[in-house]
C-alpha cells in the first residue's frame, strides 16, 4: 500500500452572483441569500509530514505567490484558516501528526473571494488524504461550517445556494460557461468592518429572498440577464469605506461589462464579461475591460477566469 508523505489541493476562489444580508443575529451572524459562483482562480495547498523529530506544533505555514502587498497579509501562525482546519481533521478523526503547510496564493487575501477559506477547505481535505482519516463528506462538511461561513463552499464548488450564514449549501442548475475579470485592490477590507457599516446603512434590513431572475438566468445560461441581476447588499457598505471602487466599477461597466459588482465583502470587483458569444467577440470585450481596469491607476492586479468550476480536488 502507498503510503502519501505529500499531499496537494487546489481550491477555486469565488464570486457571490447575488448577496443578499438580513438584520443581524443575536449570535452576532446575519441571515444571508449567498449565490457561490467558483471561478478558475486557484490557490494550491500542500500538506507535508513534518520531520519525525518534531512533536510540535501540529502545523507550521509558509506562503508564496504572485499576490504583491496580498501575501503580507497571509497569516503564518495558528490563525490561520488552514491550520484550524487540520486541528479540526485530527479532532474528528483521532489521527494526525505534525506537518508542514504550504500555501501557494492566487486568490486575493482580506479581497471578498474566500481566499482563507478556500485555503481551510482545501486543507481539510488534504489532511484527510495525507492521514487516511476517510472522513465522510458530510463530516467534512460539518468541520468546514465550524470554521467559517464561506468554507463549505470551497468542498463543493460549481454554483451554490448558501443560506442560514451561507454554510447551508444546496447547488443551483447553471448550464452556461462565465467569463470574468477581476479587479483586485490595492488595499483590504475586514469582512467584520464591512458588516458593521452594513448595520450602520441598513439597520432596517429586511429578511433576505433568493432574486428570481438571477435563478433564472442562472438556469437558462444567459449571461446579458445574469449580468443584470447580479446584486450585493454589501456593496453600499464597501464603498462607504473605500470609496475608489466607485471608480473601479464604473471604468469596467463604461468598457462593455455586461455587469459588475463587489464580490462579497470586497474590495475585488468582480465584472461580467459575457458567455456563449462568439469567441472573438468575447476577446476583445475582454481586452477592453481590462485595459479601463489597468488605466484606473487603483488596481494592483487584473485578473480573467471562467466558471463556474469544481471545488477543492487533490492533485
Amino acid at each position: 500500500m502507498t503510503v502519501n508523505t505529500t499531499v496537494t489541493v487546489r481550491v477555486p476562489a469565488k464570486v457571490n452572483l447575488q448577496l443578499a444580508v438580513g438584520p443581524g443575529r443575536e449570535d452576532g451572524f446575519h441571515d444571508l441569500v449567498n449565490v457561490f459562483h467558483a471561478v478558475s482562480l486557484f490557490d494550491e495547498v500542500t500538506v507535508k509530514e513534518a520531520s519525525p523529530r518534531r512533536s510540535a506544533p501540529l502545523t507550521t505555514l509558509t506562503a508564496e505567490g504572485e499576490m504583491g502587498s496580498h501575501l503580507a497579509r497571509v497569516p503564518l501562525d495558528e490563525s490561520n484558516l488552514a491550520a484550524k482546519a487540520a486541528l479540526a481533521v485530527a479532532e474528528a478523526s483521532g489521527l494526525g501528526a505534525p506537518v508542514d503547510i504550504h500555501l501557494d496564493k492566487r486568490i486575493p487575501v482580506a479581497g471578498g473571494m474566500a481566499g482563507g477559506s478556500a485555503d481551510a477547505a482545501a486543507a481539510l481535505v488534504a489532511c484527510d488524504r495525507l492521514w487516511g482519516a476517510g472522513l465522510s463528506r458530510e463530516r467534512l462538511l460539518e468541520a468546514a461550517a465550524d470554521l467559517g461561513s464561506d468554507v463549505a463552499f470551497g468542498l463543493v464548488g460549481a454554483t451554490a445556494l448558501g443560506t442560514g450564514r451561507g454554510e447551508i449549501l444546496e447547488p443551483m442548475s447553471s448550464p452556461g460557461r462565465y467569463r470574468w475579470v477581476f479587479a483586485l485592490s490595492k488595499r483590504g477590507l475586514s469582512t467584520a468592518d464591512v458588516f458593521r457599516e452594513y448595520d450602520r446603512l441598513r439597520p432596517d434590513a429586511p429578511a433576505p429572498r433568493l432574486d428570481p431572475e438571477l435563478e433564472k438566468s442562472l438556469a437558462t445560461g444567459d449571461a446579458e440577464a445574469l449580468g443584470r441581476a447580479l446584486s450585493n447588499d454589501l456593496q453600499p457598505a464597501a464603498l462607504s469605506l473605500l470609496p475608489e471602487l466607485e471608480r473601479t466599477l464604473a471604468a469596467g461597466s463604461a468598457a462593455g461589462a455586461l455587469g459588475a459588482l463587489v464580490s462579497g465583502s470586497g474590495p475585488t470587483c468582480a465584472f461580467l464579461v459575457g458567455g456563449g458569444e462568439d469567441p472573438r467577440v468575447l476577446a476583445e470585450r475582454e481586452a477592453e475591460v481590462v485595459a479601463a481596469l489597468n488605466g484606473t491607476g487603483l488596481c494592483e492586479r487584473v485578473v480573467a477566469a471562467d466558471g463556474d468550476v469544481p471545488g477543492a480536488m487533490v492533485v
